[in-house]
């Protein structure tokens, strides 16, 4: 009987942040956007590094909830999370090296590849076995 509470506890929402009630995710997706929306109203360099900050910022408040549900067994995100790291590894073997970009493709598609696994095989083992689950009632 006290497995079946956290179980129902779990699917009835998404899991809660670590902050606890602290609206941290969205307070940056707010920043984020309005990086977005004044980088577009200022002259090129600083508006460009508006523009960029906006993106950077929005892109980890949407991974940080990934990884949350993720790693919760709520849902499934296995091919964003894994997409994160072959797009990092690919920039950084662009940028840090000298290596032709065939092969700083095929390090990321790599990366990628492996992560997908690791990363799908950590939510079976959260989720009970289910290798994807779109919401909280499935």
């Amino acid at each position: 009987m006290a497995q079946a509470e956290p179980r129902e506890k779990r699917s009835s929402g998404a899991p809660s942040p670590p902050w606890g009630s602290f609206p941290l995710s969205e307070i940056v997706v707010l920043v984020a956007v309005a990086l977005l929306v004044g980088g577009f109203f200022v002259g090129p360099p600083r508006g460009a590094v508006m523009i960029g900050a906006g993106l950077v910022l929005g892109s980890l408040a949407g991974l940080e909830l990934a990884v949350r549900e993720h790693f919760a067994g709520y849902r499934s995100h296995t091919s964003l999370l894994a997409g994160a790291i072959g797009v990092a590894v690919l920039a950084s073997t662009l940028t840090l090296t000298d290596l032709d970009p065939a092969i700083c493709v095929g390090a990321a598609v790599a990366a990628f590849a492996g992560c997908a696994w690791l990363f799908a095989n950590a939510f079976r083992r959260r989720s009970g076995g289910a290798l994807f689950r779109f919401g909280a009632n499935r």
